[in-house]
């Protein structure tokens, strides 16, 4: 994210990234403006030439909306936002649907000052610009997977499979000939699909990955490939590498890697009954006597103005960590452990002690 101006009250920035786009999101809550350039038909231009009806020209102009909701799809390259149009050169008060794109520069205004959870992720955003996104291929013999993974989740994308139809029948060499011709295959198309910047981590339990790595270099990609055993294999040799921190020199400025290292040591303390709160009655009474040392909570559950803890919105509850010298870290849902913190309320706290 490239900050071009920031206020108390507003911000405005470009567009550089995916993960920009999953920040901007977040910040698109309703009732707040979002302004940038966008098209709009001026129907002062519509009317009759030469007896003939002329419709109305489609104008580009800075067009500032009042929020009301807003659509994005993790990995996707757009950002829909709906709203009300609140300044322009023309139809205030009609509705208008902005859609945000890499490279695109907006405008973002709340009423009163940032609150501390937007604060954190719009500096997260900047600080990481220049993060990359980081392929993870898991191969096996006769099946290999690709993962995507930005600051903030990951997600397969691909799937590349020999299973079924007989294909391994002959003898050992026909068979090894079909495996390369596999291999080879799997490498020239990824290595078309992803842009030639994105790094690679080849993985599995087997041989397959020296074979898949050695396809790679056979067609001369030109990328870095880093080359990791892992005890198992599809999705979980994936969540192994993020886990385990096995590639951190690739990894180690991604966000995905702390909430997970993170998330794993809460885990691991509901499973051995340890300074682990969730649940609201154990977050509230561990918020109250200052007990709590990090709280995880989902970026999504944080903004939902629907839901409380005490009374409290989620957003206004989170500002007593300040008090106690907490740490609040917003966690994706778009990877596994961040789904299963979803599906236990959104929230947990690793605490100081044992209540």
């Amino acid at each position: 994210m490239k900050i071009l101006k920031r206020g108390l009250d507003f911000i405005k920035f470009r567009i550089s990234s995916e993960d920009d786009l999953w920040t901007t999101a977040k910040l698109c809550k309703k009732g707040r403006r979002i302004g940038m350039l966008g098209e709009r038909r001026d129907q002062t231009t519509a009317g009759e030439e030469g007896g003939r009806a002329k419709a109305a020209t489609r104008k580009k102009t800075w067009i500032e909306l009042i929020i009301e909701y807003s659509e994005f799809q993790t990995f996707s390259d757009t950002l829909r936002v709906h709203g009300i149009i609140h300044e322009a050169a023309f139809d205030k008060g009609s509705h208008h649907t902005h859609i945000v794109q890499i490279g695109d520069e907006i405008k973002i205004s709340i009423n009163g000052e940032w609150p501390y959870e937007d604060n954190q992720l719009i500096n997260s955003a900047k600080n990481h610009s220049k993060s990359s996104k980081v392929a993870i291929i898991v191969a096996e013999m006769d099946e290999i997977i690709l993962f995507l993974v930005t600051m903030h989740g990951m997600k397969d994308i691909a799937t590349f499979s020999m299973r079924g139809g007989g294909k391994y029948s002959g003898n050992a060499k026909s068979s090894n000939d079909i495996l390369n011709e596999f291999m080879k295959k799997v490498a020239t198309d990824i290595n078309i699909q992803l842009h030639k910047e994105i790094p690679l981590v080849i993985c599995g339990p087997g041989m397959a990955r020296d074979k898949l790595q050695s396809m790679f270099n056979s067609i001369e990609s030109g990328r870095t490939i880093r080359n990791i055993a892992t005890s198992m294999g599809g999705r979980a040799s994936a969540n192994e590498i993020l886990k385990e921190g096995l590639d951190l020199d690739l990894l180690k400025n991604h966000s995905i890697i702390k909430e997970i290292e993170l998330l794993e040591d809460a885990f691991t303390r509901i499973a051995k009954q340890g300074a682990v709160a969730y649940g609201e009655y154990e977050l509230v009474k561990a918020m109250d006597e200052g007990a709590i040392e990090t709280l995880l909570i989902s970026a999504e559950l944080l903004r939902e103005e629907e839901s409380q803890i005490n009374d409290l919105n989620w957003s206004d509850w989170c500002k007593k960590l300040e008090l106690y010298g907490g740490n609040l870290v917003q966690c994706s849902s778009d990877h596994d452990l961040g789904s299963q913190l979803k599906s236990m309320g959104g929230a947990i706290a690793i605490l100081r002690y044992i209540l």
